[in-house]
């Protein structure tokens, strides 16, 4: 099984070059749980199908000028991630310069848990 140092290594390098999808897909649990800093329909997704569902929401409903990754930083079976984001809203063409903390949780070798803050 794969050690979560390990798994927060190789899901980060993924993430720094873009690969989100395929970081999802290979680290993240079937019953993965999403907690976002936001009301509404995505402050709680259940299931990897719903988690990948949220991304292609916020892909599709921002225009990326700048994104960065840092990490991981380990804690036990967690890690941090700390995240830049420089988008325009789609919607409402404001455009925002964010940091976020991501938070995951590891069992049996997969992303149990994420939870961003914001």
């Amino acid at each position: 099984m794969t050690s979560t140092a390990e798994l927060a290594t190789d899901f980060v390098a993924l993430l720094k070059d873009g690969r989100h999808e395929q970081a999802a897909s290979a680290y993240n649990a079937d019953d993965i749980v999403s907690y976002e800093n936001m009301p509404g329909p995505m402050e709680v997704c259940r299931g990897k199908d719903a988690v990948r569902q949220k991304g292609e929401w916020w892909i599709a409903s921002h225009e990326l000028h700048e994104f960065t990754t840092e990490g991981p930083y380990l804690n036990g079976e967690q890690f941090a991630v700390t995240f830049y984001f420089d988008v325009t809203v789609k919607e409402s063409g404001e455009r925002r310069k964010m940091h976020e903390v991501g938070l995951y949780t590891v069992k049996n070798g997969k992303i149990a848990e994420e939870r961003f803050f914001y």
